[in-house]
């Protein structure tokens, strides 16, 4: 399969590469991270234009780093600026059940006041390079518990001017944004928010997440009838509200999620299930292999992978080599910003995912100087 796949990617990358002008300059590479200190030093940086650190949160009204173990991996990103001096370190606040008061402390004018002033602290404190906000969600429901209302809408709009006002130009802003329909409908007003930040980072994965009690591609290029939501759909419902190309990045998933109790019926996909666990890349090899009973699947019409094991009834879905060269092709005919990912610990230390999308970027930049 691994033969397959990389005669694949050489043969499209001869295909595609004549096609459509390309600035590796404009194409962003953003990595969220969430690992330890001890990790740093195996990031590549020359691979990336951004590392977002994952995650900061709200002490009282105010931007916080948890610890001091995260203090010294700020420091240890931001100290990779020497081998990369064009690199971003942004600072995020929340991610999946990180920002449960922030519907609460972003409820008031001081709450987003105080929040916004300690951003910009921090970012100095610690030459970092803005911030990311991962609100998961705005005025709809997202963790178990946490608290949302309708006004949140207005509010986050008002937490983004009131950032851009403190934070000036000299600082990023960004935010990760649900793929979904209801995030996209209901929870973010996107004229009034778009001109005020550097960037979108479209979720476009856990379209099928841990809730769901029926398989699913987790993060598709396209969509089908039994899958609305995927990468295009975010993409071209947010083109059609009047976001710019250039200020969208799409999202690609550097683990598989799997469900158990799955019928052998089309090979595992669109059939009950119960949500099991997540599967980093880096052990795809070994968790995923033959010998254990998994076959492997492309479906065409969405342009995902998936693996199943008839045995032991086991569906899995994720990106794999094959899907994120599909994924950062899409970018570059689109005009899009780029691609980021979720998360870097989860590659493989050599021939991973990453390494996939640095290739693509530089092989084209080198066929655009002839």
């Amino acid at each position: 399969m691994l033969k397959q796949l990389t005669r694949f990617i050489f043969a499209a990358t001869l295909i595609c590469y004549s096609a459509n002008t390309f600035s590796q300059k404009n194409f962003n590479v953003i990595a969220y991270f969430s690992g330890k200190a001890d990790q740093v030093e195996s990031i590549e940086a020359n691979k990336l234009t951004h590392i977002i650190f994952s995650f900061c949160h709200l002490k009282g009204n105010r931007l916080a780093v948890d610890s001091k173990e995260d203090s010294i991996t700020i420091s240890k990103l931001v100290g990779l600026k020497k081998n990369n001096p064009q690199l971003k370190v942004m600072l995020s606040l929340g991610g999946w059940s990180g920002c449960g008061p922030c519907s609460d402390v972003f409820n008031t004018s001081q709450g987003r006041e105080d929040f916004s002033q300690s951003v910009l602290a921090l970012n100095q404190y610690f030459k970092t390079d803005g911030i990311d906000l991962d609100w998961e969600y705005p005025s709809i429901e997202g963790y178990p518990g946490h608290t949302f209302r309708k006004e949140d809408k207005e509010n986050f709009t008002s937490l983004v001017k009131s950032l851009r006002k403190n934070l000036g130009a000299n600082y990023e802003i960004s935010f990760a944004a649900g793929g979904f329909k209801k995030y996209l409908e209901e929870s973010v007003d996107w004229d009034l928010v778009t001109p005020l930040i550097d960037r979108i980072n479209v979720m476009s994965y856990d379209l099928v997440n841990g809730y769901s009690t029926v398989t699913g591609h987790h993060t598709p290029l396209y969509s089908d009838k039994q899958q609305p939501e995927s990468v295009d759909f975010g993409v071209q419902w947010l083109i059609n509200h009047r976001v710019p190309k250039n200020k969208i990045v799409i999202g690609a998933a550097f683990y598989a999620r799997v469900w158990q109790d799955v019928p052998n019926i089309n090979h595992g996909l669109y059939q009950s299930g119960k949500f099991m666990a997540g599967i980093d890349y880096k052990k795809f090899d070994s968790e995923f292999s033959t010998e254990k009973g998994f076959a492997y699947f492309w479906d065409e019409k969405t342009q995902a992978p998936y693996y199943y094991n008839s045995g032991k009834k086991l569906f899995a879905t994720f990106d794999d080599k094959k899907s994120i060269f599909l994924k950062t092709k899409y970018v570059s005919d689109l005009g899009l910003q780029g691609i980021m990912f979720w998360e870097f610990t989860l590659d493989s230390k050599t021939d991973g995912l990453l390494d996939v999308i640095h290739n693509f970027k530089k092989k084209k930049s080198e066929l655009n100087k002839k």
